[in-house]
């Protein structure tokens, strides 16, 4: 249910005609946003339409190079004003809380909020200080221990904290990059409640969410940018989910997937009493079995945290278990690098873009060749075949509409969407080429949708059921429900590292996986 916003609420935010270039490229070209207070505003767009360049600008860590700001956020009237820097944001009223939290584990919820201020004193009255965060929290509905340390915290509480800490600075507007990312479903229901009585005291938000029926249950408008410039701002009363979708990809979108009954193949993964340390030394994964035949899509479903990263590291030779087996296409793998199981049938979409996935100096055309480029066609005799080269990149980037189309540019100077894409199109591939008879390939996809606009994210979802009805054995991350019940065969639900249940997601609610998620152990 959204707040309602009479028409003559004033505007606290005017971002007018706001124009930012970079190199070879027009990020935003006379964008307009207006965000009226006590508003809940969602800002949507398609990877690459330019929506982080103008959070951006709005935060002071760019400077435009056309248009004009106008705030009036601690004042009556509209001002225009110049953000010279995130700090000069901060002193406007403007704080943003990042999908990404950036908490000291160790410190108290005080103490993190404290941590930066420009109003902390020398030497810290913990107590005083707890006392007014506490008010601050009963204020705004937003119950946390000030003397809790962080890593005691739920992750919806320590969002609830990076929150705390902006209002804690005086933010009038608040701008939540992809804020229910991490959540649960139960904790996504509450940030909803949490953000209506933000605005119902007043507080403006901006929210960056590429879930549509998040947009359409929280916002009260929506700004759809598209190509980098305005396509729409509409009231979320007056559009439907389909109406949302085609003003960001200037197309009709199919939000239902075609999948049909699993033809199920041999076993293609098998983990055995899996237990394995985490980079802190202590156990991560613990006691883990689990089986992906071909044609079928595993779903893996948890809270960021749980031994997601671990089990995948385990699956794709990253990480050596310290107990159990591994085995792919009936070879034991245990313990073998992460080479061997590339050769053994194994493809990995990871979670880490650039710091696993891609080499972000490196142009596509070298990128796409990072799992091929041992074989024919792509080298022969040790020497690479650049017209082989560039033929398969350019197949792959038109096959995943990866922008920009040039095979040249560096993987680092794409949007992250378009990242995504160009490793899937990389790991698809190899999947195709690692099938050998009777045996699939297996490809591992960690969180394959994140970040990804609804067009983007048809693309992909195509792609991996395309996997699954030719026999490879698809194990997908996620922390969207919708999205794993719409594609998985089965779900395994992991918490603290262990499988709390594996469930059939067609006779298995959102609300029994989240309790799941939560550390209810199927009986």
């Amino acid at each position: 249910m959204t707040t309602t916003q009479p028409e003559t609420r004033r505007l606290v935010v005017e971002m007018r005609d706001i124009t930012k270039k970079f190199p070879g490229v027009i990020a935003n070209e006379d964008v307009t946003l207006e965000v009226r207070r006590g508003e809940i505003h969602a800002l949507l767009g398609e990877n690459g339409a330019g929506k982080s360049t103008l959070m951006s600008v709005l935060c002071g860590l760019y400077q435009p190079d056309g248009g004009s700001l106008h705030l009036a956020l601690h004042q009556e009237e509209l001002c225009e004003t110049v953000l010279r820097s995130p700090r000069h944001a901060i002193q406007a009223g403007i704080g943003m809380v990042y999908q990404h939290f950036k908490l000291i584990p160790t410190f108290s919820v005080t103490e993190n909020i404290l941590l930066g201020a420009e109003d902390t004193p020398t030497v810290l009255d913990l107590k005083q200080s707890g006392a007014r965060i506490a008010e601050i929290a009963e204020r705004f509905a937003l119950p946390v221990d000030p003397e809790a340390r962080v890593w005691q915290l739920s992750v919806g509480e320590q969002q609830r904290v990076e929150i705390l800490k902006q209002l804690y600075r005086g933010a009038a507007l608040l701008i939540l990059d992809e804020p229910t990312a991490v959540l649960t479903p139960q904790e996504s229901d509450a940030l909803g409640e949490t953000m209506h009585s933000l605005a119902a005291s007043g507080v403006s938000i901006v929210f960056i969410s590429h879930k549509l029926d998040e947009v359409l249950a929280y916002a009260d408008r929506v700004t759809v940018l598209r190509g980098g410039k305005t396509a729409a701002t509409v009231d979320v009363a007056d559009v439907t989910k389909a109406d949302l979708a085609r003003l960001m990809v200037g197309r009709d979108v199919l939000f239902s997937a075609d999948k049909p009954d699993a033809e199920l193949g041999p076993d293609a993964l098998v983990l055995h009493g899996v237990t394995a340390m985490g980079d802190r030394s202590v156990t991560a994964v613990n006691n883990v079995s689990l089986t992906v035949r071909g044609g079928e899509i595993l779903g893996i479903a948890g809270v960021a945290g749980n031994g997601q990263k671990e089990l995948v590291e385990v699956m794709t030779g990253l990480r050596t278990p310290t107990a159990g087996s591994v085995t792919v296409r009936g070879a034991d793998l245990t313990g073998k690098s992460a080479i061997d199981f590339i050769q053994g049938g194994v493809a990995h979409v990871p979670a880490d873009r650039l710091g696993q996935g891609l080499a972000g100096n490196l142009p596509l055309t070298d990128n796409v060749i990072l799992k091929s480029f041992r074989s024919e066609p792509i080298s022969h005799r040790s020497f690479l075949n650049k017209k082989a080269i560039r033929e398969m990149s350019i197949r792959l980037i038109e096959a995943f509409n990866v922008l920009p189309g040039d095979p040249d540019a560096k993987a680092s100077g794409l949007s992250g969407g378009n990242q995504q894409k160009l490793i899937l199109a990389r790991e698809i591939d190899a999947t195709d080429r690692l099938a050998v008879g009777d045996e699939p390939a297996v490809l591992v996809a960690v969180y394959p949708t994140r970040g990804l606009d609804v067009g983007a994210i048809e693309i992909v979802r195509d792609a991996l059921l395309n996997q699954r009805a030719i026999g490879a054995a698809v194990v997908m991350v996620s922390e969207d429900l919708d999205e794993l019940r719409t594609l998985s065969d089965r779900i395994a639900v992991l918490h603290g590292g262990e499988v709390m249940g594996v469930v059939d997601p067609a006779s298995t609610s959102k609300d029994d996986l989240g309790l799941l998620m939560a550390g209810e152990r199927l009986s």
